[in-house]
């Protein structure tokens, strides 16, 4: 197992001596910079940063605990194989995705596949933003880039381009959920997200929300439907649609041009 820390260290400078916590950087070749590994400390004198070449060497105990586990991409589809020792042997380490700039991009349904994924950290920001983005990740924060929700919401925007027509077909969509009378279109259209496993974040970002005005329909929609959390309502929606051909179909489209709550 090598590491990036423990070769400077070597060299006579002193400062690992002081460090108490590791960042976890599993990349197998020279994809992450020297000078950002010494930007990282030099920001976070308490942090040094461990880099190994695979997932596997990444499941082990390290002298400091880890506080942060950055994947690169290219190890996109091996993530759910180790999550389980990951997790179990670094529980305060979120993990994030290091998004390399000559990569294709990491969709948000790649997100959507890794449950343990908690932020996506891109390598085209400027130093000082950079920094800042891992600051908050280290304090627990969440981060992804905006271009996610932006390829997410043309993808919408491809599949559904006549969105009038959608709306004209509000009602009738509805039309096989009169147990759900008491909810609005938004809200109809909110609870059909949410019983796909969409984060508040991402639909806020889909429909053109805030994540505040999400939360609130929400609770209105948990209060209606006699439900004691989004798990319950979810499983709601999923039993009665069975009884209805096509609403759900025509509703997995948001209605992107409206933008009102």
């Amino acid at each position: 197992m090598s590491s990036v820390a423990n070769a400077r260290g070597a060299a006579g400078n002193g400062i690992g001596e002081h460090w108490s916590r590791r960042i976890l950087l599993i990349v197998s070749n020279d994809s992450f910079p020297e000078c950002l590994v010494y930007a990282i400390e030099r920001e976070f004198p308490s942090i040094s940063v461990e880099q190994v070449p695979m997932l596997e060497a990444a499941c082990a105990a390290f002298e400091h605990p880890v506080c942060l586990t950055l994947v690169d991409t290219e190890f996109l589809h091996e993530i759910n194989n180790y999550a389980e020792g990951l997790l179990r042997l670094h529980p305060g380490a979120p993990i994030v995705l290091v998004q390399n700039d000559a990569r294709a991009p990491v969709s948000v349904q790649d997100v959507f596949d890794l449950k343990i994924v908690r932020s996506v950290l891109p390598m085209d920001l400027k130093l000082d933003v950079w920094l800042s983005v891992i600051r908050l990740m280290l304090r627990g924060g969440e981060y992804f880039p905006l271009a996610m929700f932006q390829s997410y919401a043309k993808g919408f925007a491809v599949q559904a381009p006549d969105q009038s027509a959608e709306i004209d077909q509000s009602a009738s969509s509805r039309a096989g959920f009169e147990e759900m009378g008491e909810l609005t279109d938004r809200e109809f259209q909110i609870l059909e997200m949410v019983a796909r496993g969409l984060q508040n974040k991402i639909i806020a970002a889909t429909l053109r929300l805030s994540e505040h005005t999400v939360k609130i329909h929400l609770h209105n929609i948990i209060t209606k439907l006699g439900a004691h959390n989004r798990t319950e309502a979810a499983a709601v929606f999923h039993e009665r649609k069975d009884n209805f051909h096509g609403a759900t179909e025509r509703l997995r489209t948001p209605r992107l041009s409206q933008s009102s709550p």
